[in-house]
């Protein structure tokens, strides 16, 4: 150690004049002697390393800053340089690993030169502390090792470790917590956590909280970020007491929100006290974010699965309640009618009403069966050598009476043969409900016209009708279930929404597409495409 006197002089000496832009500079500046002492040292220096100027000045550098594997080096380079030797760093911007005064390491970006001055060689060295910058690469690394895990995370909790582990290894975290709230039991749970290794935490390893208590806790609840720069002097949590005799010393913690509404907390410990960083904070909270929207989709497609599994549930129970009763009720009343045709007139016409509805009711219960095939995936096709003209004409004879019965006019445009590679029963469905919907919704003396064209490849079938149409705004609705148009619920027309549906799916895995044509006057028109041999799949 240097006698007081000098130590008051040291810089001035070296310094002369520059010394008040020195005093000011933002970078920390250093300057030693041949025998590496401090000579020169400035107030951004004091901030970076912690010493003041009077504790640094006179004392050897590598001492103070240098970390113990690195000294001997430092010190063959001084000796070089000093006998007339190269100096490999000089000139050069170095990334190198400096000590602080309270004992922790940190990495520094560092220029040196050297010059010639009174009191001989003098070694000048601009340090900044880079471990934000550095930090912030590494985040770079950490946000696509997140998103890469979320994307392959077979579920939310391998998700959630996969970022805890992330933030962990690849941060340096020693402990990565993330925390979920579990709305229903009121309490935070701890569903991933990443411990460094060798690292025993002890009481602080708990894996579920009250809202409001410690760090996770406290964050959930207030959905604002919280640093707790040193975890020994937040007595008034059990957890930071616990933390710091597992050897942990800083703590940061932010929420993970998605569409206004808090989920969780996403929590690192370190272990050397920091004073709080904005740039550190703005870092987690955008990886929270990014987790947050994870789990908000993840949340929706499990709910979409969840409903879609009750919907078929639903469906696959009412079809099979209806279909059972129903044929029971339609054999009943075959029977009845056959005995009330001689023995009770007057009750037949009631027996018919019965038959008639417990129809209706046949037809939507295979309706809802077909969509929950449809829905499944197991809407069974099976194309065979067929002839569309005969499927259409015996669809018209099966649907004559009804249009009798309106006064419409039912005329069937095609050639004799339309020979197709088609499912039969399938098509003839698809015949049924386009037919049947059209004379439902053409009033009495309309017209329905049945048109087939055909060409080497492909089958143009269409079906018009004079009836009640479809309003322009509501045709690209035409073929969602359960719709109907306003057209027809003004008019109290019976219907489910569902043929259309069904019709559009069998046309569709026929390879052939269908479509509502633009009309100029009143009524619908459909218009089938199909090819006449499809492409093998």
């Amino acid at each position: 150690m240097q006698p007081v006197g000098d130590r008051i002089s040291c810089g001035q000496r070296v310094l002369g004049d520059p010394q008040r832009v020195l005093a000011v500079a933002l970078q920390a500046y250093v300057a030693i002697n041949e025998a590496g002492r401090v000579v020169a040292w400035n107030p951004a220096a004091q901030a970076t390393f912690g010493y003041c100027l009077d504790e640094a000045c006179g004392e050897d550098l590598a001492e103070l800053i240098i970390p113990p594997q690195f000294r001997r080096a430092h010190r063959a380079g001084l000796a070089r340089v000093a006998a007339g030797g190269p100096g490999r760093a000089l000139g050069r911007r170095l990334e190198l690993i400096a000590v602080h005064r309270d004992g922790h390491e940190f990495p520094i970006e560092l220029m040196l030169t050297v010059t010639q001055e009174p009191i001989g060689t003098v070694f000048h060295a601009f340090a900044r502390d880079v471990t934000v910058t550095q930090r912030v690469s590494r985040f770079t690394k950490v946000e696509a090792a997140v998103s890469r895990g979320l994307a392959e995370a077979a579920s939310s909790s391998e998700a959630a470790a996969r970022v805890a582990e992330a933030l962990g290894v690849r941060m340096g975290w020693p402990v990565a917590e993330l925390w979920l709230a579990d709305e229903q039991r009121q309490m935070i749970s701890c569903v991933a956590r990443h411990t460094g290794a060798g690292l025993r935490l002890g009481p602080f390893a708990i894996d579920e909280l009250e809202p409001g208590v410690g760090l996770p806790g406290r964050v959930y609840q207030q959905a604002v970020p919280d640093w707790i720069p040193d975890l020994a002097a937040d007595t008034a949590s059990f957890r930071s007491r616990a933390a710091a005799r597992a050897g942990l010393h800083v703590a940061i913690g932010v929420p993970i929100s998605a569409g206004g509404h808090a989920l969780g907390a996403l929590c690192v410990y370190g272990d050397r006290i920091e004073d709080p960083e904005e740039t550190l904070t703005a870092l987690l909270g955008g990886l929270a974010a990014q987790i947050g929207q994870y789990l908000e989709r993840r949340r929706a497609e499990e709910l979409t699965v969840e409903l879609a599994r009750t919907k078929d549930e639903f469906l696959a129970l009412v079809t099979h309640e209806l279909r059972n009763p129903l044929s029971v009720i339609t054999g009943a009343t075959m029977l009845l009618e056959e005995d009330l045709s001689t023995a009770c007139p007057e009750l037949l016409d009631q027996v018919r009403t019965i038959a008639r509805n417990a129809q209706r009711l046949t037809v939507i219960a295979e309706d809802l069966l077909d969509l929950a095939r449809l829905e499944s995936g197991h809407l069974a096709i099976n194309p065979g050598h067929t002839d569309l003209g005969m499927i259409i004409d015996d669809s018209v004879r099966s649907l004559a009476g009804a249009a009798r019965d309106k006064g419409l006019t039912l005329t069937v445009l095609m050639p004799g043969d339309v020979e197709i590679h088609a499912d039969e029963h399938r098509l003839r469905q698809v015949a049924d409900n386009l037919l049947s919907n059209a004379i439902k919704y053409t009033p009495a003396g309309g017209q329905v016209t049945i048109t087939v064209e055909t060409d080497s490849k492909d089958v143009r079938w269409t079906i018009a009708d004079t009836g009640i149409g479809v309003p322009a705004g509501e045709r690209q609705h035409l073929f969602r279930r359960f719709y109907r148009a306003s057209t027809a619920v003004e008019r109290c027309i019976p219907g489910t929404g569902l043929g259309l549906v069904i019709t559009r799916a069998i046309v569709e895995q026929h390879q052939g597409t269908i479509s509502l044509a633009d009309t100029t006057g009143p009524g619908t028109t459909f218009l089938i495409r199909l090819p006449r041999k499809p492409t093998p799949a």
